[in-house]
This record gives C-alpha cells, sequence and structure tokens, in this order.
C-alpha cells in the first residue's frame, strides 16, 4: 500500500508514555500512516529530540495546533490526555468527521452518575457516553466495526476482566466475593517528575495505593456487571492497586469462590475454561496447566497471558493475567481496536511487536 492510501493518524499528547507508544505502534504498522503529533510542552522539537531511540525512524515535527486543524487531514486521532480535558477536545474531532480513540476515562462508562462521583467531574457532552465503544476487541468487536469514537480501557480493568469474562460470562463464580490485587509498573503513573516516582523514592519499594475509592474499581465494576448480563453497578469488586518498581507491566490476582454452578471444580477445570472461551483470540495466550503469568513475557507487546488454580484448602478460586500496561492496557489495545474500526485484520501491524531477551 503506498502512502497516499494509508490511513492518516494523528496522536495528540504524543509525548507521554502512552503516546510514545503509540508512536512506537504505528512506526512500522504495514496500513497506518502517523500525520500529525501534538504536544504543547516539546512543540517544534522533532520527536526523535525527544525519546533518541526513534531517530531516522520517526523524525517528525512535534506541533501544537487546534483539535479541528488536526482533523482536517486525519482519519483517525487518538487522544492521550489528561480526564477532563479529553471530554471538552474529543467532540470537536468527532464533529470535525474523523473517528477518534480517547484514552481517559471521559468516555468509558455508560452510567453518567458512575462516572461523575468516580472522576468527580461534570461531564460537559454526556450524550456521548452512549455513542462510545469500550475498547476491549475481545468483547465489544462488533460494535468496534462501526464506531467512530472509541474509550480505551483502563490498564487495571483490562487485566481485571479479561481474566474474570469467562468465569462472569458462564454465571460460575459468586458475584459479590471478587476480590483484585494488582500490581503496576511505574509508567502507569505517566510521565511526571512528582518526587514520588523519583528513582531513590521507588528502588526496591513496593507498596499499595488508592487502596478505598480508586477510580478504575467503578470502571471494572460497571464492566463486570455488564459481562454477567446485569444493569450498570449491579457487581461490585473489591480492588487493591499496587506500585512496583519496574518500567512496564501489569500483573493482577483476583480472589472468587465458584458459583453453585461450577461443580466439580479444579485447577484443570479452569484452565479448560480459559481454553475454550479464549480459543479464537489471538492475543489472550492462555498458559498450559499449572503455569503462571509472568509480566516479563508480555513486556511490550499486545498479548496478556492468562490462568488460574483452585485452592481446595479455602474453596477460593484464583485467577492470574499479566499484561503491559503500556501495550495491551494502553496503546497497543488501542492500534488493536483501530484495526477493527478500519476493517483491518485485528492483529495487523501487532504479532511481531514483542520484547527481545
Amino acid at each position: 500500500m503506498d502512502s497516499v492510501n494509508k490511513i492518516k493518524v494523528s496522536i495528540i499528547g504524543s509525548t507521554g508514555y502512552v503516546g510514545a507508544e503509540l508512536v512506537r505502534g504505528f512506526a512500522a504498522h504495514p496500513v497506518f500512516e502517523l500525520n500529525h503529533l501534538i504536544g504543547r510542552s516539546f512543540a517544534g522539537q522533532k520527536f526523535s529530540d525527544v525519546y533518541p531511540e526513534f531517530r531516522s525512524i520517526v523524525d517528525i515535527t512535534i506541533e501544537d495546533l487546534a483539535p479541528e486543524e488536526v482533523a482536517k487531514d486525519s482519519d483517525l486521532v487518538i487522544t492521550a490526555l489528561p480526564h477532563g480535558v479529553s471530554s471538552k477536545t474529543v467532540p470537536v474531532l468527532l464533529d470535525a468527521g474523523c473517528k477518534v480513540i480517547d484514552h481517559s476515562g471521559d468516555f468509558r462508562f455508560k452510567d453518567l452518575a458512575t462516572y461523575e462521583k468516580s472522576y468527580k467531574l461534570e461531564h460537559p457532552h454526556p450524550e456521548l457516553l452512549e455513542k462510545a465503544v469500550y475498547g476491549l476487541p475481545e468483547f465489544y468487536r462488533e460494535q468496534l466495526k462501526t464506531a467512530n469514537l472509541t474509550a480505551n480501557p483502563g490498564c487495571y480493568p483490562t487485566c481485571s476482566l479479561i481474566a474474570l469474562a469467562p468465569f462472569l460470562k458462564n454465571h460460575l463464580i459468586d458475584e459479590d466475593s471478587i476480590i483484585i490485587d494488582a500490581v503496576s509498573g511505574v509508567s502507569g503513573a505517566g510521565r511526571k517528575a512528582d518526587l514520588a516516582y523519583a528513582y531513590c523514592e521507588l528502588d526496591e519499594a513496593f507498596k499499595p495505593y488508592g487502596a478505598v475509592g480508586h477510580r478504575h474499581t467503578t470502571e471494572i465494576a460497571e464492566q463486570c456487571s455488564f459481562l454477567a448480563g446485569k444493569n450498570s453497578g449491579d457487581v461490585k469488586v473489591t480492588f487493591t492497586p499496587h506500585l512496583a518498581p519496574f518500567k512496564r507491566g501489569m500483573l493482577a490476582t483476583i480472589y472468587a469462590k465458584p458459583s453453585k454452578s461450577l461443580e466439580d471444580v479444579t485447577s484443570a477445570k479452569i484452565n479448560d475454561i480459559y481454553n475454550e472461551f479464549y480459543k479464537d483470540e489471538t492475543f489472550v495466550r492462555v498458559l498450559p496447566a499449572g503455569v503462571l503469568p509472568d509480566v516479563k513475557a508480555v513486556s511490550y507487546s499486545n498479548y496478556i497471558d492468562v490462568n488460574g488454580v483452585y485452592d481446595a484448602e479455602t474453596g477460593i478460586i484464583k485467577l492470574f493475567s499479566a499484561q503491559d500496561n503500556l501495550g495491551k492496557g494502553a496503546a497497543l489495545q488501542a492500534i488493536q481496536a483501530a484495526n477493527v474500526m478500519f476493517g483491518l485484520a485485528e492483529e495487523t501491524g501487532l504479532q511481531t511487536i514483542i520484547r527481545g531477551v
């Protein structure tokens, strides 16, 4: 496909970690072509000056353009902006006629009250919540095919929901018993200079944060409710995020009680449930029985590894998932969704983006 026929994609917020990961993913994509890279702080500099590893690969000059200017010659605009900013920017892009994938929490919820409570903001365009498609292709593939606005999921929700989906869809767990402990690498906090994220503060550290009221809790709970065939908020989850001293990666450990529908539960049966549910999914890798996920195995990729075990002593199911928080947890999943939105094979440009030794 020559340059004239390529799909033009622009990124607003291109110099943060999610933006840079989007650039990495699209730089080698055979169909999408990077158009505008937007970033106020580094405007006028080449992207490769900000991220030197892109020298001679992506030397595009970073611009500070208004959203309507970006949309003029873009087929797709991906926004990597803070919540509260996206809710004002995305409508302008949609009105200009381009498709949008947004990385903030501004369009992930169907229930307006849940969004406003979680983010402590009044939404300026609540009418878009119903139109937005939650960007998990494994669950919403058909809706994504005709979507103009995709709300890219949070990293913690992706990691948790992929692990839980087979058991919620088939009512195999007690929906009131879900406990999620999840660990993220430091890049999940974004590219900023806060003291809490300085090297000496984080090295050899490991701690929980946002133990009550983390805004991803309600996002996970709403999607769990939908997976279980219920209304928003009907399923509640206990969720605790943790910060670990590695750059990128995410591991979720989930505890739940089996429901009466899951008879004679064993670890082997849990593995069989995963294999059956995800047998046609490229990016969800069900590990062999007895093998548990490791963040290193998915780092720099769009893959998510899952498996589970049954603890007969306590009668508790333990589910595990590992992903790259910038990959399947953010930017590379957005490219997976973009492939679906533009009628491409879902794995286009993504299967060979993996970590080396």
